[in-house]
C-alpha cells in the first residue's frame, strides 16, 4: 500500500527546509484533503473486495445506467425506501421515551420490560464479549447497568434495523448484504467510540452509522435489476462512484424515516466532514472497513493503512472493533 501520508507529513527529501514558522503542520485544507484521499483509497480497497469474484468489466453505459437510477432515488426518497423493510414503529417510539438523561435505571427497565424480546436482545448483549462482565449477568435490571443509557439506546437502534440482513434478497445483493451489515455495525461502534473526542452525540454517532449503508443497500438491488448472474461492475472507479451516491441516498430515507435531521445531515456529509457528527461518521467508518479487510485477509494489521493512517487512540479502536466478532 502507498506510504503517501507519511510523504505528506515528512515532506520530500529533495525540497529545501521549510521556514520555521511553516515546517509545523499541514494547514487545515491540506490535511482535508489528506482524509479525504486515504478515504477514497480505504474506500476503493473495500469496493474490490466486496465485488471479489462477483464484479466484472461492465461496459461504460450499464454503469451509467445503475448510477443514473441510484441518483433518480435520491430525489424519491419514498420509492427508495419501499426497497428495504420500514423501521418498525415500536423501536423510534421506546427511543423518543428514552432522551431524557435523566432516567433512572428502574425506569428505563420498566420502559423496557413489557417487551420479552427485548429483555431478552438486552441481557444477551450485557453478556457478550464486548462487555465482559465478571459473572454471567441474569436480570433485566443488572443488564440496563451494565449497558447504561446509551447501550441500551445503540441496541434498540440495532434491533429496529435488523430487518435489513432478513430482507429476502436474490443476485449480488443476497451476497454483499451480510457483509455490508456486518460493516454498518461495526461503523456505528467506532464512531460511538470516537465521538467524545470530536465532541460528537454518542448516540447520534452510532445511529448514522448503522443507517449510512441502507442507501448501498437500496443500490445493490437497483443494480441486480440491470446485471445478470449475481454480477457487478467492479472496477473501482464505479464503486467510488456508486458509493458517494449511496451515501446521499441514505441520507434521504433517514429524513423520510424521521431520523434525527443531524444524523441525515452527517450522513450526507461523511465523504467531506464539516461537523464534529461526520467527522466522526467518517473516521468510524474507515476503521470499521479496516478492521473488515484485517479480518477477511486482505490486508495485515501492519498496513499502511493503519500505521500511517490511523493515530492511536483509532488504532485502539480498530483492536476493540475485534470484540464484536467474539
Amino acid at each position: 500500500m502507498k506510504k503517501w501520508i507519511g510523504r505528506l507529513l515528512s515532506g520530500s527529501e529533495k525540497e529545501e527546509q521549510a521556514p520555521e514558522d511553516t515546517e509545523e503542520m499541514l494547514d487545515e485544507e491540506e490535511q482535508d484533503a489528506e482524509l479525504r484521499s486515504l478515504n477514497k483509497e480505504v474506500d476503493a480497497t473495500y469496493y474490490r473486495f466486496l465485488t471479489a469474484a462477483a464484479g466484472y468489466d461492465a461496459s461504460k453505459e450499464l454503469q451509467t445506467r445503475i448510477l443514473d437510477g441510484v441518483r433518480m432515488l435520491v430525489h424519491d426518497p419514498g420509492s427508495a425506501a419501499e426497497l428495504v423493510p420500514r423501521v418498525p414503529e415500536l423501536i423510534p417510539k421506546l427511543l423518543r421515551g428514552l432522551m431524557d438523561e435523566n432516567l433512572s435505571t428502574a425506569e428505563l427497565s420498566r420502559e423496557l420490560s413489557a417487551d420479552p424480546v427485548l429483555v431478552a436482545e438486552v441481557i444477551r448483549e450485557s453478556n457478550s464479549a464486548y462487555y465482559k462482565p465478571l459473572t454471567p449477568i441474569k436480570t433485566l435490571e443488572a443488564a440496563v447497568m451494565m449497558l447504561g443509557l446509551n447501550g441500551v439506546r445503540m441496541l434498540l437502534a440495532r434491533v429496529a434495523l435488523r430487518p435489513l440482513v432478513k430482507m429476502q434478497v436474490e443476485g449480488f445483493a443476497r451476497h454483499a448484504l451480510p457483509i455490508v451489515w456486518s460493516q454498518s455495525e461495526k461503523c456505528a461502534f467506532a464512531a460511538s467510540m470516537l465521538a467524545p473526542g470530536m465532541s460528537a452525540s454518542v448516540f447520534e454517532s452510532y445511529l448514522a452509522g448503522l443507517m449510512q449503508n441502507v442507501g448501498l443497500i437500496v443500490a445493490f438491488r437497483m443494480a441486480d435489476r440491470h446485471c445478470e448472474g449475481g454480477r457487478m461492475p467492479g472496477n473501482s472507479d464505479f464503486g467510488l462512484r456508486l458509493l458517494n451516491i449511496s451515501r446521499q441516498l441514505s441520507a434521504v430515507i433517514a429524513a423520510h424515516w424521521n431520523f434525527p435531521q443531524e444524523v441525515a445531515d452527517a450522513i450526507a456529509h461523511a465523504g467531506k466532514p464539516d461537523t464534529p457528527l461526520a467527522e466522526a461518521l467518517a473516521h468510524g467508518d474507515r476503521v470499521s472497513k479496516l478492521r473488515l479487510l484485517i479480518d477477511a485477509d486482505v490486508i495485515e494489521e501492519d498496513d499502511a493503512f493503519v500505521t500511517e493512517g490511523l493515530d492511536n487512540f483509532q488504532r485502539r479502536c480498530l483492536g476493540k472493533l475485534g470484540d464484536l466478532n467474539a
